[in-house]
């Protein structure tokens, strides 16, 4: 690839088979550090029997507190092949997967349009992101991804540049998640609750930043058709060796509840998450033989 522009950076960087030129850093060649079943999604995701994850190596983003920056920032992974990709799909859906779930995907999305025609799955393709997507690359994704899943990080100019080195960071993803919306609809779910088709929005509360919180949920309530669903995450705890003052604690049950009793009031749909959740414990295991089923 001689001109990268799949993410908002459009760096038009060089990509060859085993190096990258651009913002992510990375190879043409599909780099992914995890495929296993995940039980810790949310409900319509996840269900009874896990989502199918595949985690790509790298971002888009740089979050100075992300729990996965040995792949999201170091690149840390292993190649593969659309072929051997399509494999390792196989063994998933055989091992009783509700949904197969594509994680930090955009920097691959021709090699990932590869793999499906060599073998689409017979359950719902997630595309998990961090929501920092262009219009144009998500157009190329229409008619093939039933559910997104994006997060909803930032609101002020400020904190997208200060937390994730993308001051635009709104004003894009804004426009990213209007598009899988029109793609997607309202979501549609079977008769065991999976999420058949539809688009769930993530936002992670980060300490001290509950007002930019309840203004992110406020543009949901408002440019959103109703009926598109939050998912509330409380999450957060120090990692990555953040340094950043006020960002190098958890949240504290006051805050949550700020930001919860607003989604309530707007009368947003959706999942609150269980306080136990914000552990180290729900980090999974990457780069390991155990990784890869």
């Amino acid at each position: 690839m001689e001109s990268c522009t799949l993410c908002p950076r459009q760096c038009h960087a060089r990509r060859t088979a085993d190096e990258g030129f651009g913002f992510c850093s990375l190879p043409e060649t599909m780099v992914i550090a995890r495929i296993a079943p995940h039980l810790w999604e949310e409900p319509p995701i996840s269900g009874k029997k896990g989502t199918g994850a595949v985690f790509f190596s790298g971002c888009t983003l740089r979050c100075v507190y992300c729990q996965n920056a040995d792949i999201s920032h170091r690149n840390a992974g292993r190649p593969f092949t659309p072929e051997a990709l399509s494999d390792s799909m196989r063994r998933l859906v055989d091992l009783g997967m509700e949904t197969i779930s594509f994680i930090t995907a955009t920097p691959y999305i021709p090699q990932i349009l590869r793999t499906l025609e060599l073998y689409r799955p017979p359950v719902p393709l997630v595309w998990n992101t961090s929501g920092y997507e262009t219009v144009a690359s998500l157009r190329m994704l229409d008619g093939v991804i039933d559910v997104y899943l994006p997060d909803l990080k930032h609101y002020s100019t400020k904190m997208g540049k200060l937390c994730a080195q993308a001051e635009d960071y709104f004003t894009v993803t804004g426009a990213a998640i209007e598009e899988m919306v029109r793609q997607t609809g309202l979501p549609q779910y079977d008769e065991n609750g999976i999420m058949q088709r539809g688009t769930l929005i993530r936002h992670l509360i980060l300490p001290g930043c509950t007002s930019e919180s309840c203004a992110l949920l406020d543009w949901v309530s408002t440019a959103l058709p109703a009926g598109v669903p939050v998912s509330l995450m409380r999450q957060y705890i120090p990692c990555n060796h953040v340094s950043i003052p006020g960002l190098m604690r958890p949240i504290t049950d006051r805050e949550y509840r700020r930001v919860r009793d607003h989604m309530l009031a707007l009368g947003l749909p959706g999942y609150l998450q269980e306080p136990e959740s914000a552990s180290e414990d729900f980090v999974p295991v990457f780069c390991k033989d155990e990784s890869f089923v």
